[in-house]
């Protein structure tokens, strides 16, 4: 729910589940339920556990009459005090095991909040009357997100050991490399009934390495073209748009931050263009925070939008640029789906994973690559900056063609999901997993 990328691929699917079953009862699993009552006031919330349950159940109740702006305030003051809470209790408790005796320390945070995540009573009773599991897209298959990943195959697990129709949709593989994580994706993933990817330079191979059969795989790109699709304008942009993100698992640091700087203030500047600065991540105020310097101090710089503002807003704000300057990644999907190349700023394999996969999805040489270590950094994203400028009119009706074949692709997909229910492609005995045998049908959408 801080996470304009991820609020639009769960947009897209809501809409779609919607369109295709008018009258469903729609659940997604969160830890923002005011938030996601508010960008979605026909969607029941299921809390993850993150928040206690005496919190979450009024915040949610509200959600949908405040809106996202003074929704968001009250939800991510809540996290926070959550988290505070919680590491302050872990400090005093890992305090008080080393001063009795030198003991192993509790298991971690994340992982007791995911313990038993599907026998908890909102999410038990949300799989209960259940139809499908359904995972929505995202880049949390992979070692940056243990607990999501976690959270996702605990859900995804119970499903299928019960017979009930399963699918992830618009999803990014790796990289992943924690034999832990391995050998679970190896015991559950081959019994998900689809597997829709964003892309296909690494995840099918992935996903054969882990026994997926390769009839239940199939590669859409990303669903939150669809969003930025459908919004784009006739006339080209005239702005420089950025973005750099700097995160633990995409570190970044201060004279790289300073050099994109003044690479995009000269660009900007010699061509006469507007910088825009663009938010997608209000995580930890994440984007904002690396963002906004790199345009201190141009004498021409749109507003920056606020906070919990909707995908679309986004988009359209993407939408006014001639080309994308960004270290995050859904603003190059953004940006592409409009027509719009982009200069991609990478300092992980992670980073670098999702956007080749990206750049190869709309036909390649639309996402120039740079590494945020380079020594030659400024220079190199100038020029890139230059040539995606004089670049942009040749390219803008191939990528947009690009983005109408992804988004057939991902309807043709979301097709095959919906036929599991439809067409009660459910498994008459449901495979047991790790020893667990199959029990009653149920339904949930995850994100």
């Amino acid at each position: 729910m801080r996470n304009v990328g991820d609020l639009a691929m769960l947009s897209v699917t809501l809409r779609r589940l919607r369109d295709h079953w008018p009258d469903a009862s729609l659940h997604v699993m969160t830890s923002a339920p005011t938030l996601l009552r508010a960008y979605h006031p026909d969607v029941h919330p299921v809390s993850d556990g993150r928040l206690p349950r005496w919190i979450a159940q009024p915040l949610s109740a509200v959600g949908s009459r405040l809106g996202p702006s003074i929704a968001g305030v009250g939800s991510v003051g809540s996290l926070r005090a959550r988290d505070f809470l919680w590491g302050a209790a872990r400090r005093i408790r890992t305090r008080s095991v080393a001063e009795q005796v030198a003991a192993p320390v509790e298991e971690s945070g994340a992982d007791a909040d995911r313990r038993d995540i599907a026998t908890r009573p909102a999410v038990a009773s949300a799989l209960r009357g259940a139809s499908l599991v359904l995972a929505v897209g995202g880049g949390y298959m992979n070692d940056i997100d243990p607990w999501q990943f976690h959270c996702t195959l605990d859900l995804l697990q119970s499903a299928v050991e019960r017979g009930t129709p399963t699918a992830m949709i618009g999803q990014g593989f790796g990289p992943l490399t924690a034999e832990s994580l391995v050998a679970r994706a190896g015991k559950v993933l081959p019994a998900v009934d689809v597997i829709a990817l964003r892309e296909g330079r690494a995840g099918p191979g992935l996903l054969a390495g882990f026994g997926v059969p390769a009839d239940r795989v199939v590669v859409t790109g990303d669903d939150a073209i669809a969003l930025a699709y459908s919004i784009r304008r006739e006339e080209m942009g005239a702005s420089l748009g950025v973005c750099l993100r700097v995160a633990e698992y995409s570190p970044v640091a201060s004279r790289a931050q300073e050099a994109v700087g003044r690479a995009v203030r000269s660009v900007a500047g010699a061509a006469g263009a507007r910088l825009v600065p663009l938010i997608i991540s209000e995580h930890q105020s994440e984007d904002r925070r690396s963002t906004l310097p790199l345009v201190a101090g141009y004498p021409d710089v749109a507003p920056v939008q606020g906070r919990f503002v909707t995908p679309l807003d986004v988009a359209r704000r993407v939408g006014e640029c001639r080309i994308l300057v960004t270290g995050a990644y859904h603003l190059a999907v953004f940006a592409l789906a409009q027509g719009i190349p982009v200069v991609g700023l990478s300092s992980s394999r992670y980073y670098d994973d999702k956007l080749l996969g990206l750049d190869a999805m709309f036909g390649g040489n639309c996402v120039e690559l740079l590494r945020l270590d380079d020594a030659d950094l400024e220079e190199r994203v100038a020029a890139a900056a230059r040539s995606a400028w004089q670049r942009a009119p040749e390219v803008r009706l191939r990528l947009r063609e690009s983005a109408a074949t992804q988004v057939d692709l991902s309807n043709e997909a979301f097709d095959r999901v919906v036929a599991l229910v439809d067409e009660g492609q459910s498994r008459p005995t449901a495979p047991e997993i790790d020893g667990h045998a199959s029990g009653p049908p149920f339904v949930l959408f995850e994100q």
